[in-house]
Formats: structure tokens, C-alpha cells, sequence
């Protein structure tokens, strides 16, 4: 066999072990920027955004059915999270009441109001579940505290951790409501928020439900528009958190690191295209990485030490399905976006 038939024989096989993923617009059927998007599965995905816009597909996102909510048509839904095809939890953001928390458990063919902020000092960036019972909600920091708030019920009830157990807040210190994804959880109550907008930008680490928190300062570019934007872990040690400056998203500048201590220390990486402003693992992959902005995205094998950019436009949030194969990008003008990680196992059905 020749040298270059053999290289091509490699590059080939590495091909089919590692497919280029590739997006697929969807028709979303609206025009509200979306910022929020959860996976239940392979066909079930739900998608938030501006205007009070709750969308749903059912099919793999061959249709996305718009979902109203009573009373919230000028609210801005930047998170999503949902743990069924019919249970989900939709975060609404802003000063005072604009922050709600809404709940449905028939696939939003009815709402339920679990929250209503009432402090109008307080801003809520976003939510995570553990499961159907156990979750947390953050907010920016008020008056030099940080305000996190805790379920155990499904948000029957959300309680604020108590003060003592958390560090105290850095002058202007909050999250950034770009996607929702700011928190991640892992079993055994290990939960992590990502932080911006003061001198330092930082994650917040707890390991008992919430109880307790402590501040690990990271070596992400931070200022008032600058920061953590999003964090997730593939299990309990290893992390990405990714981010930078929403008001130059062209600019890559120290906006990711990694952790293999469970966030108790971070190094940068770097070969992002951009500001970005969600990452999420690829669930099932040994190291296998995705991070979004609306400029672009870039795709990792190696646990975020090298990037490569994936054709497309960009997108606002994403999330994958549990199995890895297929996941959704969300962003303005109602952009969705499939991608279809192995394009032998995660093709859509034609359209009848």
C-alpha cells in the first residue's frame, strides 16, 4: 500500500470515529430572540426567549409549536429548563418582578406562577435542576450579597440560602442572562455558578445542595460587560467555563478555562473563535466539547485545549440531547439550529 493511500485509509477512519458536526436550520415559526433551549431527548426540545415566546417540538424540531403564557407576553425568557414532554420550568429576567419563575406539567398547554421576585434591587440570570424536585435560581448580587434561592419541592417552594453561607459579593458582582447556563449541577448536590461584571470573575462551588458556597477566583477577562457566561462539567472534576465581552464578540481575549479539581482551580485555554456564551459537553464522548456565541461556534475533542469552528452562524444558547447525538442552538430572529453530531444515527425523519 502506497504512503498516500494509507494516510488517506487513517484520515478516513478518523473521520467515521470523530463526524464533523454540522447544523441544520429549523423553522421555529417566530421572530423573538431566543435564549433558552433544553433537550428532553433525540425528538423533544424546548426553546425560550423575548416577547413571552415558550416554544416545544415534539418531532426532532421538524415543527416547534409556540406555547403562550397567561399575562407574560412582554417578558424576556432567557432560561429553559425542562425534564420531560411535559414538564418544564421557563425563567423570566429583569429588575423587580420582571424576574418570575412559571412551571407547566402538560407541555404548556397550562402555567403555574412559582416565583415572583419582589426585591427591585434583585435581577435573576438563571436556574438548574438536579432533577424533578431539587434546583437552584440565581440572581446578581444586592447590596454585597449574592441572592441564590433553593427548591426541593419542583419549585413548589424556592427558599434563599441563608447569608452565612455564602462569600461575600464583589462591588457590581452578578451573571450574565446570555443563555441560561451559567449554573451547572452534577449528582451528589455539586453545583457551580459562573460570575462577571466586577473586578474578578469568578465561580461560585458548592457541594451539599447549595447550603454552602465558596468563591474561587478564575483567570476569565472580567468588567462590566465581561465575564463567565456559562459553565458546564462532565462529571464531578472536570469543567469548561466559557464567556469574554458581549460588547465585542469578535474577540477572544482569556474568555475560557478548564478544571480537573472540581472548579477549585481553572486554566485558561484558548482558540475560541469569539466571544461565546454558552459550552455544553457532549453527553456519551470521552472529551468532547461545544461552545456557541452568535458569532459562531467551535467545536473540541480534547477537553477544550483546541478548537476547531464549525460552518454556520452563531447562536445564543444550546443543549444537547442526554444520548450526544443531536442538540439545539437558539438565537436572534428566532434562529434554530440542529446539530447533528453523527449524521448516520441522527438524521430527521422526511417530513410526510
Amino acid at each position: 500500500m502506497s504512503p498516500r493511500l494509507c494516510s488517506l485509509l487513517v484520515l478516513s477512519f478518523a473521520a467515521i470515529l470523530s463526524p464533523v458536526p454540522r447544523w441544520q436550520p429549523q423553522p421555529s415559526g417566530v421572530t423573538a430572540r431566543l435564549r433558552g433551549v433544553s433537550a428532553v431527548s433525540d425528538t423533544v426540545a424546548w426553546a425560550s426567549g423575548a416577547n413571552g415566546t415558550v416554544l416545544r417540538t415534539t418531532d426532532g424540531g421538524i415543527t416547534w409549536t409556540k406555547l403562550p403564557v397567561p399575562g407574560a407576553a412582554r417578558l424576556d425568557f432567557r432560561d429553559v429548563d425542562a425534564v420531560s414532554d411535559g414538564v418544564a420550568w421557563i425563567l423570566s429576567v429583569g429588575n423587580g418582578d420582571a424576574s418570575r419563575i412559571y412551571k407547566t406539567s402538560d407541555g404548556g398547554a397550562t402555567w403555574t406562577l412559582q416565583f415572583r421576585n419582589d426585591n427591585p434591587k434583585a435581577f435573576f440570570d438563571a436556574m438548574a435542576f438536579w432533577d424533578a424536585q431539587h434546583g437552584l435560581a440565581m440572581s446578581d448580587s444586592v447590596e454585597g450579597r449574592f441572592l441564590i434561592l433553593k427548591t426541593s419541592d419542583g419549585g413548589g417552594t424556592w427558599t434563599r440560602v441563608a447569608p452565612e453561607g455564602l462569600p461575600p459579593a464583589l462591588p457590581d458582582e452578578g451573571g450574565f442572562a446570555g443563555s441560561g447556563t451559567n449554573i451547572a449541577v452534577q449528582p451528589d448536590g455539586r453545583a457551580w455558578i459562573g460570575t462577571g461584571a466586577a473586578a474578578n470573575a469568578r465561580i461560585l462551588v458548592t457541594v451539599d445542595g447549595g447550603r454552602q458556597w465558596r468563591a474561587v477566583d478564575t483567570p476569565l477577562a472580567s468588567s462590566p460587560s465581561a465575564g463567565i457566561f456559562s459553565v458546564a462539567f462532565r462529571d464531578p472534576k472536570h469543567g469548561l467555563t466559557v464567556g469574554g465581552d458581549y460588547q465585542r464578540e469578535n474577540d477572544a481575549d482569556d474568555n475560557a478555562a478548564v478544571t480537573a479539581d472540581g472548579g477549585l482551580s481553572w486554566t485558561l485555554v484558548r482558540g475560541l473563535g469569539g466571544f461565546r456564551s454558552a459550552v455544553a459537553f457532549v453527553p456519551g464522548s470521552r472529551s468532547s466539547w461545544l461552545a456557541v456565541g452568535p458569532q459562531g461556534a467551535d467545536w473540541s475533542d480534547d477537553d477544550g485545549q483546541n478548537w476547531t469552528a464549525i460552518p454556520g452562524r452563531g447562536y445564543d444558547a444550546f443543549a444537547f440531547s442526554p444520548s450526544g447525538r443531536v442538540g439545539w442552538g437558539v438565537g436572534e430572529g428566532g434562529r434554530i439550529g440542529r446539530l447533528r453530531v453523527n449524521s448516520a444515527t441522527a438524521q430527521l425523519p422526511t417530513p410526510k
